[in-house]
């Protein structure tokens, strides 16, 4: 008989260490979500977490790491990653531009709460700002690279295409549409990819329904 295999005391432990950074960064999560960033103090996560505050301070160290690992969560969970490689993929233009749009919705309708923290975190210590602006360099490298992607296309500089873009994407637009007006993002995708393409690309680029 094969006797049965135990789990590594290491692995174990592991695991938990795992599950306790998870169940921190959820809590932590909840919080920002309700009460703000700047009003969530690490004694309201570890009470929110089940753990004690010293713990909280043992696995992030400060209150930005935990809203760090938030963010790094929410883009694996929106395969943010991947489906900007598929965009990029994508061979023509206007379709390029569109799943642009389908990328940026994707991402916010994942977990909209998590870019409405990162958004509202502004007035925060030099680090914190720091990492927040490093958050939104990453976001905007990204779609900037997809609008450089179809330059050849544009019917407005490529700088003034980015900053549309850009405008198109701030926080409070998906959130006056979606949020506030009830649209699904279903719909808002379909908006966003036709003020792109309509605003960004050249007429000779976009194929003319009545000769197909």
């Amino acid at each position: 008989m094969i006797d049965s295999v135990k789990t590594p005391r290491s692995t174990y432990r592991q695991e938990q260490a795992d599950a306790t950074r998870v169940r921190i960064a959820d809590a932590a999560q909840r919080l920002f979500a309700r009460d703000g960033y700047s009003a969530t103090a690490m004694e309201g996560i570890a009470r929110e977490a089940g753990v004690g505050t010293r713990t909280v301070y043992a696995v992030f160290g400060a209150k930005r790491e935990i809203l760090s690992v938030i963010c790094e969560r929410w883009l694996e969970r929106a395969g943010a990653r991947e489906l900007a490689r598929e965009v990029l993929d994508t061979v023509d233009p206007v379709e390029r531009l569109r799943r642009s749009a389908g990328w940026l919705t994707t991402l916010y309708s994942t977990d909209f709460d998590v870019a409405r923290v990162l958004d509202a975190a502004v007035d925060e210590d030099a680090e914190t700002r720091e990492l927040l602006a490093a958050k939104l360099r990453g976001r905007n490298r990204v779609m900037d690279q997809m609008i450089s992607s179809v330059e050849p296309e544009l019917s407005v500089p490529l700088a003034e295409a980015q900053s549309m873009f850009r405008a198109f994407a701030a926080v409070g637009v998906y959130g006056a549409l979606v949020v506030d007006a009830g649209w699904t993002p279903a719909r808002f995708e379909s908006w966003l990819a036709d003020a792109l393409v309509h605003q960004l690309m050249s007429a000779s680029a976009v194929p003319d329904p009545a000769h197909p």
